[in-house]
């Protein structure tokens, strides 16, 4: 499973959308999340502002990747 790793504590699910090249601007994200065509955590989700932390796993169109938050003590 790919690792999307951001900097801050959370990513919202339409900018990790964007971030893993799933989608190639804000309005397909909102689209696709609002046609309930994405997962989060195994549940669809259909807000695209929903904040996404370490650990958390998003699946769109046979893609999952993960969050993984990077590590403040670099």
């Amino acid at each position: 499973m790919k690792e999307i790793t951001i900097k801050d504590e959370f990513i919202k699910l339409g900018q990790a959308l964007k971030l893993a090249g799933l989608v190639d601007s804000g309005v397909d994200a909102k689209i696709v999340i609002q046609d309930g065509l994405v997962k989060v955590n195994g549940q669809v989700e259909t807000r695209r502002g929903k904040k996404l932390f370490n650990q958390d796993e998003v699946c769109f169109e046979g893609n999952s990747f993960m969050i993984r938050t990077a590590s403040l003590k670099e």
